[in-house]
């Protein structure tokens, strides 16, 4: 059960600030990781409209952006199981967004799942 103190949620809550700022001017300095996901921001953003094609990104929510990009990075590029990302996408919504963050994030998320032929995995929030 992943805690406050996790250092993967302390990683993953650091990341998404970072996008968030991102998002507004074009931040200085970049860990490892961030730069990885700037440098596939184009191709995350049409993962992000496809699954979500009401919503232009110009138009999404800057906290519900920065957590679907780092969700759709962890998708897309690592081995890390779907359940444990889109688990973690709602609590940083949670934590960050709204109270429609969590809902949205997770069904932007299930939808690129189902596109990419992915189990059905369990979303619980």
């Amino acid at each position: 059960m992943k805690t406050a103190k996790d250092p993967r949620h302390i990683k993953r809550r650091r990341v998404v600030k970072a996008l968030f700022a991102e998002s507004f001017a074009k931040q200085g300095a970049h860990g490892r990781e961030l730069k990885k996901i700037i440098a596939k921001l184009s191709k995350i953003d049409k993962s992000i409209e496809k699954a979500a094609p009401t919503w232009p990104i110009e138009k999404l929510n800057k906290i519900d952006l920065a957590v679907l990009r780092l969700a759709v990075y962890e998708l897309s590029f690592t081995k890390i199981p779907p359940k444990v990302i889109i688990d973690e996408a709602i609590e940083l919504a949670k934590e960050f967004g709204s109270e429609n963050s969590g809902p949205f994030v997770n069904g932007v998320l299930g939808t690129i799942l189902k596109e990419r032929g992915v189990g059905d995995e369990k979303k619980d929030n």
